[in-house]
């Protein structure tokens, strides 16, 4: 009965590689290509660099300052919406 209710949490498979150049291919970052700096298993995840930028501000209440800081980061992209990119044909290809 136990078993039932724990949630599988086995990190599924990420056809990519850290460091692989990738082409965006939904959203508003649709066909530009990146580096990917990060991936995340348990969702099927990756970070591209520069690619689905999101903003944040920040402020810092324990010092009671006025002024905070905007910083922006990259977000995490499902891996079906990433698609290998090669530089030297430049074309890109599922596999």
């Amino acid at each position: 009965m136990k078993s039932s209710l724990i949630k599988n949490t086995v990190n599924k498979k990420v056809k990519f590689k850290k460091g692989d150049l990738v082409q965006i291919l939904s959203g508003s970052d649709k066909k530009k290509t990146g580096e990917i700096i990060a991936i995340i298993h348990k969702t099927s995840k990756v970070i591209v660099k520069g690619i689905n930028l999101k903003v944040e501000a920040s402020k810092d209440l324990s010092k009671k300052v006025e002024t905070g800081e905007i910083t922006k980061f990259e977000a995490p992209i499902h891996s079906s919406n990433v698609m290998l990119f090669s530089q030297k044909n430049n074309i890109s290809s599922r596999f």
